[in-house]
């Protein structure tokens, strides 16, 4: 019983903070409002530490909407876990995590918003090891160790703002936008963000944190851990603008993006394939933000964060009625058996895709008229437009494996819509993936921007998009012809599929050198000239040397009178000489 209790009050209190909150946030932004609070934790010799807090539309919106996914993720847990008998240790650790990620939501100062990157780097890795097996622990030291570089690069931020006497970042970035010193904290905060966000080279950690349970995922890759990097460079986007570092980033995040998109048109677990699917979108919202618009990237932080809590909700009731199996080769066919869990997981594709007027139109559409109407180059307005493409290639993908055909695992396997918790903590999400970008739209912009491009830029995303459909069709007829046949098409897909290897780069690359170095270290000294002139010389030297005082000290007759003869010559030669 008290199983439930934990589950629902956490929900019930959650649901109605995230309420609270979203109202406040309205009035704030309808006000033009910012509450800065200082609280004075201890005075010492004149010495104070002071925690402050910042309270704007924008830490107070996505506080809401963090704490409405908790709620839902939380309520839909108590089925989902029901037969772990730690449950409750289970809950609890979610509600830290969710607490960390409030600190740093609401932090302006540096140090406090470590002790939330730090919170969510510990509680992330408690989660993602949570089933205790070998695959678990792997990730979880890879999500850490990526992690740990991050927290690193915001250390170094902390000593390097002593420059400017105090660590309220808040207080100089506008003033100092311009200054070396800023620019230095800028690029290790910006290194800090592309760990945590799993951009180009620290992307591995992301799809191996899949070993962690679907409703953390759910968690953990709509609106906490994955979108504190974005969140923090959407504190310091000025430092982004017209300079080399929104330059590097663009690159970078536009590489991630289309990384992303084409090693998910490759993967055949279903957990990956949506992990991937929230890099490309990671990778979509740094890019926007390198440009220096900040609300943009915050709006398709949010409405992605709906849909995408949704598209894991519902893979993991697949996953649960599939007695745990992800592969997508073995399902087929769910929309007969699985009609309510079919049209949630559809209809949160459909909004990823960006199909008008849901959720993830408004912010994607938004975000590729205002790149076409940029000053910008040619690779990354390719990056930009082919990666959406790729997103709408392997949603359908997904949708052809998952909807159609005949299913594919056992003939006793039973499917059904009988998890009620599951289905009701799913439909809260569905109606937000509905109208949520529009509302968000209506709030945030509340003016709409003038984008005036020619037809053809206008209609190019709708193209890209439809382009990216078919060629997702295609793929999943013509690759399982093909697959396995080609040795071509296999190493290709060994490439595409492993995230340009990047996850063999990030634990082989890093250990292989240091171990072999290690190796040979080893066995020149401790095992080489070091041991043979030193321990074993002079073990084996007194080893001969014992052995022979043995020899001599042993009861034997002929020693004793062969060495009274000796001492006999010896004499006598003295007594000659």
């Amino acid at each position: 019983m008290y199983k439930i209790s934990i589950c629902v009050i956490s929900f019930v209190f959650l649901f109605f903070l995230s309420v609270s909150l979203f109202t406040f946030s309205m009035n704030f932004l309808l006000n033009e409002l910012t509450y800065f609070i200082e609280w004075e934790v201890v005075t010492l010799n004149s010495s104070s530490i002071v925690m402050t807090f910042l309270f704007d539309w924008i830490s107070l919106m996505f506080m809401s909407f963090v704490l409405l996914i908790s709620s839902l993720v939380i309520y839909y847990s108590k089925e989902y876990m029901a037969e772990d008998y730690n449950i409750n240790r289970f809950i609890m650790l979610v509600l830290m995590f969710i607490m960390s990620m409030m600190l740093l939501i609401i932090s302006p100062n540096l140090i406090s918003i470590l002790l939330g990157w730090d919170g969510l780097g510990l509680v992330s890795y408690c989660l993602v090891i949570y089933f205790q097996n070998v695959k678990s622990y792997n990730a979880g030291m890879l999500t850490a160790l990526s992690n740990r570089i991050g927290d690193v690069a915001l250390l170094l931020a902390i000593a390097w703002m002593l420059n400017y006497g105090g660590w309220n970042f808040i207080f100089y970035l506008e003033l100092m936008k311009n200054d070396f010193d800023m620019m230095v904290i800028g690029a290790l905060v910006m290194l800090a963000a592309m760990t945590k966000s799993a951009q180009i080279p620290f992307s591995s950690w992301l799809p191996a944190a899949m070993a962690a349970p679907t409703p953390v995922s759910a968690l953990v890759h709509s609106s906490t851990l994955v979108t504190a990097g974005v969140y923090l460079l959407i504190r310091f986007n000025c430092l982004l603008e017209n300079t080399w570092l929104g330059q590097f980033l663009l690159l970078f995040s536009g590489l991630t993006m289309f990384m992303a998109g084409l090693g998910a048109n490759y993967e055949f677990d279903l957990k990956k394939i949506i992990a991937l699917s929230t890099l490309s979108q990671l990778g979509l919202m740094m890019s926007i933000l390198s440009m220096g618009f900040y609300k943009l990237a915050f709006f398709h932080l949010l409405t992605h964060a709906l849909f995408k809590a949704l598209l894991f909700m519902c893979a993991g009731a697949i996953i649960h009625n599939m007695k745990n199996s992800q592969d997508i080769r073995n399902m087929g066919n769910l929309v007969l058996q699985m009609p309510l869990t079919a049209s949630c997981l559809n209809l949160a594709n459909l909004a990823l895709c960006g199909m008008p007027f849901l959720a993830g139109f408004y912010s994607k559409d938004l975000i590729l008229e205002i790149v076409s109407l940029s000053y910008l180059n040619m690779f990354s307005f390719f990056l930009y437009f082919f990666s959406t493409g790729l997103t709408v290639c392997y949603s359908l993908r997904l949708v052809y494996y998952l909807m159609t055909g005949d299913f594919n695992s056992s003939s006793f396997m039973p499917l059904n819509d009988e998890g009620f918790v599951m289905l009701k903590g799913m439909m809260g999400l569905v109606i937000m993936a509905i109208i949520g970008g529009s509302i968000l739209s209506w709030l945030i912009f509340p003016v709409p921007d003038m984008i005036c491009l020619p037809s053809e830029l206008k209609l190019l995303t709708l193209f890209v998009c439809l382009l990216g459909g078919i060629s997702g069709y295609l793929i999943s007829n013509v690759s399982l012809m093909f697959e396995n046949k080609a040795l071509n098409y296999y190493s290709m897909s060994n490439f595409i599929g492993t995230m340009w290897f990047l996850p063999i780069i990030s634990t082989l690359g890093v250990i292989n050198y240091p171990l072999k170095s290690g190796m040979m270290i080893l066995k020149s000294f401790d095992q080489g000239w070091s041991e043979y002139f030193g321990g074993q010389m002079l073990y084996n030297s007194l080893k001969m040397n014992s052995s022979y005082n043995q020899l001599f000290q042993n009861n034997n007759l002929k020693i004793y009178l062969m060495s009274f003869i000796f001492w006999l010559i010896i004499l006598t030669s003295l007594l000659i000489i």
